[in-house]
């Protein structure tokens, strides 16, 4: 059985995700801010990082990408459509408030460019890329079927959806993302938001305003 470990992090509290196995290997995912709080529980639990994924690339997910990738040399995964938006304050979205530094990745060091959907396999880990865009138009969503949960980005979250008023957002595009690709997974899978509390696909259908109409 997998660890799921969650850490709000940096100026908007968003969610960084460490999965990790009995053997203490772990993938990272959506490592937004504060690198060390990050390197310190990966340090004294004694994981074993393998990977990065981010579900999107707007800066509040992926501020502390460079220090966690130099620290343990890591390959970091990222949708196509975004990949130029990790050196493109304007489009990752750092460069919109003058009282954030303007978070730039640089884009050659960015080892897999996730171009379709896909089962990977990474030492015990087995899930499922799956495109959710409307958010953001390279958004992926990441489903462990086997263990029961799916880490979102910003794609859905608990009463609410993402916000579809940035680049490349779609309200329309994000509805159809939701309900054919997270909605359609069973009712008490776990779904990982990138901000605020966890739900399911059963508590979103009932309970969520934004999804009743559609």
């Amino acid at each position: 059985m997998l660890n799921v470990k969650v850490f709000s992090l940096g100026p908007v509290q968003t969610n960084c995700y460490i999965v990790s196995n009995k053997q203490k290997d772990c993938l990272i995912f959506d490592p937004g801010e504060e690198a060390a709080k990050i390197l310190k529980v990966i340090r004294s639990n004694q994981l074993k990082p393998r990977a990065i994924f981010l579900t999107h690339a707007h800066f509040d997910h992926i501020g502390a990408v460079d220090a966690l990738r130099d620290a343990f040399d890591l390959p970091v995964y990222i949708h196509a459509n975004e990949v130029s938006w990790l050196a493109d304050p304007m489009k990752n979205g750092s460069g919109r408030y003058a009282e954030l530094p303007n978070y730039i990745i640089s884009p050659p060091k960015v080892e897999h460019i996730i171009q379709k959907e896909q089962i990977f396999k990474i030492d015990d880990f087995k899930f499922k890329a799956v495109f959710t865009p409307g958010h953001s138009p390279g958004s992926i969503s990441y489903i462990f079927e086997e263990d029961g949960f799916a880490i979102v980005g910003d794609t859905l979250f608990e009463r609410s959806i993402g916000r579809t008023d940035l680049t490349g957002g779609s309200l329309e595009v994000l509805l159809k993302s939701i309900h054919e690709k997270l909605l359609v997974l069973p009712e008490d899978f776990i779904i990982y938001p990138g901000h605020g509390s966890y739900t399911t696909p059963a508590a979103e259908m009932e309970m969520n305003p934004f999804l009743n109409g559609f």
